[in-house]
């Protein structure tokens, strides 16, 4: 609302009580007065200017707007992204553990993340050895996210295959003073939470605090997170601001076996335990720190940044070898961040050029011990790791005139993993100490066919060196790094009645890092470089406002990744991933007496069945799932939802392991996802 200056209200008015002496009572306009927060923070643009930097990308890129999100249920990554542009997130059985890949990278990991940057407010989330925790992340205390896909992200310093993921926390400039938002459902699932925000003069602080619970539609799965995350900003003067960040969560996960396709079939909640090794499980305990300045010139911006966070992880998952059983870590991870944005002229034209750097180090004590009912046993191997990368970017943006625009970037990256073996066994030592480096270059084209409408290409290389996750895996090898080359095509606009962000993608790889069940494990334990291969496909996402106050909005993705002649299998699909994914809604968003009230269908839909083993002998079913979604925004203070997914119960797998050569045989490599549930969550806010 806007703000109301009372002392111009009361002179307007001195005319009008004067005539009332004579005329008798005047009854004014009701002036209603309000507080309104100062302006935005330095350090977390808003969500329009958000919208903004993206659109001047010269390829894909999407903004999520948390408030759209909240319409629903807020449990994991799932529900956070799955129905943003490119990326697949498909949660193991509802856990916060979840496959999330854009464009197919870290294609097979269904937990510890890889292939992509994770970042909270330009902030490196990973681990630096390239591995992140999907629980390290609080949905509740993120205001919006920013999805930069592919070579797209190198001006914040990535150059993995898949892009980077900035979650922008809430803050005070943007958050109610209290809100409290309660949601439960199925299977004992509840998530609370409570957060407060504000400004005083130059500070202001952003707390939050919630506690989540599932027992799981799965048998042995279930979950528990604690959260407390904030961050606290200080604007010095007009033009530089810092923000310190803290965040903390105790994340306790049963993780629930995989099943062979006719047990889940016959009954997709039972789980097996193999005797003596009791329920595997996930715990992971971190604590994270951060500081973000930025300090803004009359044509620049510097913004510096630097974390630390202490991560422990006790994970008994079993007995397979040396490297498996229990898995008992503690890491300490540091970071810096430089970043120096510059909007000038060269020749000139119009020029936007931005430089960085962003060095990481990190040491775990990693040890693993033998699995006695989940509890630790004889010592098997302790390693010493550590992990240090220094990453130098640079990206320039010229605009030729008022259509045409061509973005340049190179990422100079060097990385080092050092595991040294501190308990040498019968298997001998498996140390490993490589280096790995490379200059990545990027050329892209931006075109404003109409004032809303773009059209993008661009070329560029991507560079992943192994985590220690593969490179400590259960057979110890000297991986390379993954490299490739992509190229991409795509349009993006607006319109009064459609949004639309559509990218096309090819993509040769080199010693694509993947993994695979080795013999006798039925998980896959053991990373390896795939020599050649491809990915491409197609990316859409859409909205489409139509008559009687109904929304389609939508996200399509089309996969088509192979082995490029490979000796033993050829070009045959790679296999874990669904080919091609369709989730969508069709909202009714009435007006008048129904105002900001909304219900619809909900879908999702995989068409084709999917191989789950390289020879492409067993395959995953396709599957379609329904639900219906409804709620209101009720008032300032009050609103409500409720949730069916999967209403029609279908068994179906929603992530799969991965098998090298099943021969046709059926095998423990299904993942089962939730069958019927319903949901409800309240929110209110002061």
């Amino acid at each position: 609302m806007k703000k109301t200056n009372i002392s111009l209200a009361i002179l307007a008015a001195l005319p009008l009580l004067a005539h009332a002496e004579h005329e008798g009572t005047v009854h004014l306009d009701e002036v209603q007065v309000t507080a309104e927060k100062p302006k935005a923070s330095l350090t977390q643009p808003g969500i329009e200017v958000a919208k903004e930097n993206l659109s001047k990308t010269a390829g894909g890129t999407t903004v999520v707007d948390m408030a759209t999100v909240r319409e629903g249920r807020t449990s994991n990554i799932q529900d956070t992204l799955g129905m943003a542009t490119g990326v697949l997130a498909q949660s193991r059985f509802g856990a916060e553990e979840t496959r999330l890949s854009i464009r197919g990278s870290g294609l097979q990991r269904t937990f510890h993340g890889r292939g992509l940057k994770l970042m909270q407010d330009g902030i490196a989330v990973n681990l630096a050895d390239g591995g992140f925790d999907f629980p390290a992340i609080d949905p509740m205390a993120t205001d919006y996210i920013e999805v930069y896909r592919g070579a797209n992200a190198l001006q914040y310093g990535s150059t993995n295959l898949g892009g980077s993921i900035n979650f922008i926390s809430r803050t005070g400039y943007t958050a109610p003073a209290l809100e409290i938002r309660s949601e439960g459902g199925s299977y004992g699932y509840y998530r609370l939470g409570i957060s407060t925000g504000g400004v005083k003069d130059d500070v202001d602080y952003f707390v939050t605090a919630s506690k989540y619970h599932t027992d799981s539609f799965r048998d042995n799965a279930q979950q528990s997170a604690d959260r407390l995350t904030g961050n606290v900003g200080i604007k010095i003067n007009d033009q530089v601001e810092t923000r310190f960040y803290f965040g903390y969560v105790n994340n306790d996960s049963q993780l629930s076996s995989s099943l062979t396709k006719a047990q889940l079939k016959d009954n997709p909640r039972q789980a097996t335990v193999i005797p003596g090794q009791g329920i595997n499980q996930r715990d992971i305990n971190l604590t994270r720190l951060a500081n973000k300045t930025t300090i803004q010139f009359d044509h620049s911006k510097l913004e510096l940044g630097a974390f630390y966070s202490r991560k422990s992880l006790y994970h008994p998952i079993g007995n397979f070898g040396d490297t498996t059983g229990v898995i008992d870590q503690e890491s300490d991870d540091i970071g810096l961040t430089a970043r120096w944005a510059h909007l000038g002229e060269l020749f000139g034209l119009k020029n936007e050029f931005v430089a960085g750097l962003a060095p990481t180090k990190g040491r775990t004590d990693a040890k693993n011990f033998v699995n006695v009912n989940a509890r630790r046993g004889a010592l098997l191997n302790n390693f010493d790791q550590k992990a240090t990368n220094f990453e130098a970017y640079l990206e320039d943006r010229l605009s030729l005139d008022e259509q045409w625009t061509v973005i340049a970037g190179v990422q100079y990256a060097r990385s080092k993993r050092d595991s040294q073996d501190q308990l040498i066994t019968a298997s001998g030592n498996q140390s490993v100490d490589k280096t790995y480096s490379q200059t990545s270059p990027k050329l892209g084209v931006l075109y404003q066919l109409q004032p809303q409408v773009q059209l993008f290409a661009n070329a560029s290389r991507s560079f992943e060196p192994p985590s220690f996750g593969e490179l400590n895996s259960l057979v110890v090898t000297s991986l390379n790094a993954q490299k490739g080359t992509t190229f991409e095509i795509g349009s993006r606009g607006n319109s009064e009645f459609i949004d639309w962000d559509v990218a096309l993608y090819h993509a040769r790889l080199q010693d694509e890092l993947l993994a695979v069940a080795a013999a006798g494990s039925p998980v896959a334990t053991q990373t390896i470089n795939a020599g050649k291969t491809i990915h491409r496909g197609a990316e859409f996402g859409l909205t489409a406002r139509l008559p009687y106050s109904l929304q389609w909005r939508s996200s399509l993705l089309i996969n088509d990744f192979k082995l490029d002649n490979d000796a033993t299998y050829g070009s045959n699909r790679l296999p874990g991933m669904q080919r091609s994914l369709l989730r969508a809604e069709l909202v009714y968003r009435g007006s008048d007496v129904l105002e900001n009230f909304y219900i619809g269908p909900t879908i999702e839909w995989s068409p084709q069945r999917y191989n789950v083993d390289f020879a492409e002998t067993v395959y995953a079913d396709s599957y379609f799932l329904w639900g219906v979604k409804a709620g209101q925004k009720v008032n300032q203070h009050w609103s409500w939802f409720v949730e069916g997914r999967n209403l029609a119960n279908q068994k179906y797998a929603a992530t799969t392991g991965v098998a090298r050569n099943q021969n046709g045989a059926d095998g423990a490599l299904f993942l089962p996802g939730d069958g019927r549930t319903a949901y409800l969550g309240v929110t209110w806010n002061y």
